[in-house]
């Protein structure tokens, strides 16, 4: 997994340029998803899937919290 940060994961949302299409909030709960999926199978390194999942839950809240635009604000670089 290359994504180790919050801004990381703003940023690379930000590059797929995906416009309005889809937000912020639900990129981050399709990720989490898929990063689920893949703690379910066998892998034999857990720790980064796990690392990603708590990132991703964080950056809902603060998301919940503060709304999508002040998010990509902050994190945008």
């Amino acid at each position: 997994m290359a994504i180790n940060t919050t801004e990381e994961y703003v940023d690379f949302f930000i590059n797929l340029n995906m416009g309005e299409k889809v937000s912020l909030l639900s990129f981050v709960n399709n990720e989490r998803m898929v990063l689920k999926q893949k703690l379910q199978n066998k892998i034999n390194k857990k720790e980064p899937i796990k690392n990603g999942i708590t990132i991703l839950e964080g950056l809902i809240k603060e998301i919940s919290k503060d709304g999508e635009l002040q998010v990509l604000k902050k994190y945008e670089k």
